[in-house]
């Protein structure tokens, strides 16, 4: 969901209607005829079976309890060539419990990108009831990701981490974010095609293979993304459109964080306000200016040599990505869980022997840990598909970093260092997709969130011309509906809900 951590029976329509459903629409982007997949992926009959794989399988044995069904649906590698090699896309179903006043087929994609969705279906329709009764919920593992055809490069950690104070610590993030790419060029045969455009198009030979002439959609953070790009490439196929938190879609790529480092301060901002409130539950200040200059002291003092917290070491490597935290939600509950995290970490650096909470605990482990199941390779060759990194060489980043020391000291040397799609070892197959269209959807999101900043939403907002936008106004959250992997809030899920039941947008745009 753009974090830099990791914080989790129909058969085929007949042939003949099938393939008309795969060849009705001419894609509005100048893109290949052969968008649709030829017609022998829209014939195929889909083989629902358990969705359980072995006895160390929870989340499959959750989806089997839930009655949800799943399968694997044969896709073109390149669509470009669709006599040639095939992948496998795997999803789950579960089927809408109010058959009498079911709508119809809804696809959803919580972002990432790089993240399995079959289980995330489950947790979406049993936060979503709308959904559960209306509609059958598909949850699509795209393409290389969770059992679509899995892409594994092997990393020895998730991601390069912050550049740090000074060249060294920049050449450090090079050195690796090099040898992170060359693990990848034994893939080089597939990564050309782990675009979203091409998991847009995997998601409409589903969509055929289901029979449905037209698909519903929820998507957040990435997800917004791949919602647009389908729309784009198959508008006379779509039903109901929920956009949550929208990217800007001229903005997704390998760089796409490198300015959200003053969007994420201003969280910790409001977060340093709700703190010095409680000045006597953490002690990190008794104005939110002195709660800020804590976190400040504490990013100045790592800077300088590694601190211990437990088992585990804080660097200028991770300490940022640690901060980037602040992020989870603007509850109490979230923000006091990383008040208590920042309590600890200030008290190693004035030398105190610490041990970590719970959620830090989780949260260093995480970061020391390998890329066991390959989220975050997969998460960077998406990107690095999409679009071709700004630049290629190393010193066009130690220069924007060099020149925002000062306006964004704490995140800028982590968001606006080099990634591994700086020395990707293939360029993308395609140009990225330009989203301009009239596809009627309803865009939902929160002014201050940290990840798809509101400016990107309104830049969206007016590029998706029959658009409705429902702003939360004063949140600090990423992701509004639903309450997923946010605090939610009634009047967005009460608007989304609401056109998901009728198809009714909203007749202009509204705030919450």
């Amino acid at each position: 969901m753009l974090h830099i951590r990791g914080t989790a029976a129909v058969a085929a329509a007949a042939a003949l209607v099938s393939a008309s459903l795969l060849t009705a629409c001419t894609p509005q982007d100048g893109s290949a005829a052969g968008d649709g997949g030829p017609a022998r992926f829209a014939h195929q009959k889909i083989a629902w079976h358990g969705c359980t794989n072995g006895p160390k399988d929870p989340e499959g044995a959750a989806l089997d309890e839930a009655g949800a069904q799943c399968a694997e649906v044969t896709v073109p590698l390149d669509y470009q060539r669709p006599d040639g090699r095939t992948i496998k896309v795997a999803l789950s179903r579960l089927r809408a419990t109010d058959t009498a006043h079911r709508h119809g087929t809804l696809l959803y994609d919580p972002g990432g990108p790089g993240v399995p969705v079959r289980y995330l279906a489950l947790r979406l329709r049993r936060a979503a009831p709308v959904l559960a009764t209306s509609y059958d919920v598909i949850g699509m593992d795209p393409r290389f990701v969770g059992r679509s055809t899995p892409l594994d490069c092997h990393w020895p950690v998730s991601g390069v981490g912050s550049a740090g104070p000074d060249r060294r610590t920049f050449e450090k993030t090079v050195k690796l974010a090099r040898d992170l790419a060359s693990r990848c060029a034994g893939h080089r045969s597939v990564l050309p095609y782990a675009s979203t455009r091409n998991t847009a198009r995997d998601m409409d030979v589903v969509r055929a293979a289901l029979g449905e002439r037209k698909i519903s959609y929820l998507g957040s953070s990435y997800g917004t993304y791949l919602g647009q790009v389908y729309a784009q490439l198959f508008p006379d196929r779509t039903d109901r459109v929920v956009l949550d938190s929208t990217l800007n879609a001229d903005d997704f790529g390998p760089d796409l964080t490198s300015t959200l480092g003053p969007s994420v301060t201003r969280v910790l901002r409001d977060w340093a306000a709700w703190a010095a409130r409680r000045a006597g539950t953490y002690h990190l200040g008794s104005t939110g200016a002195e709660v800020m200059n804590t976190v400040s002291e504490l990013n100045r003092t790592v800077n300088l040599g590694p601190i211990r917290v437990g088992s585990h070491t804080v660097d200028s490597q991770n300490l940022s990505q640690i901060l980037w935290g602040v992020t989870a939600g603007d509850s109490d509950e979230a923000y006091a869980s990383y008040a208590a995290d920042i309590r600890v970490l200030v008290k190693a650096a004035h030398g105190g022997k610490v041990s970590p909470t719970r959620a830090l605990d989780e949260v260093l482990t995480g970061l020391a840990a390998p890329d066991t199941d390959g989220t975050f390779a997969v998460q960077t060759a998406i990107q690095c598909a999409d679009r071709a990194a700004a630049s290629r060489d190393p010193e066009t980043y130690y220069r924007d970093i060099q020149a925002h020391r000062a306006d964004d000291a704490v995140f800028g040397p982590l968001t606006r260092t080099v990634t591994p799609c700086t020395f990707w070892p293939v360029t993308p197959a395609e140009p990225p997709t330009k989203v301009r269209n009239d596809v009627p959807l309803l865009m939902v999101g929160a002014t201050g969130d940290p990840a798809t900043v509101y400016q990107g939403q309104l830049a969206a907002h007016r590029r998706l011309r029959n658009s409705r936008l429902v702003t939360l106004r004063g949140a600090f959250r990423h992701t509004v509906y639903a309450g997923l992997f946010a605090p939610d809030n009634r009047c967005i899920d009460d608007a989304v809900d609401h056109y998901l039941r009728t198809g009714a947008l909203p007749p202009g745009d509204t705030a919450c």
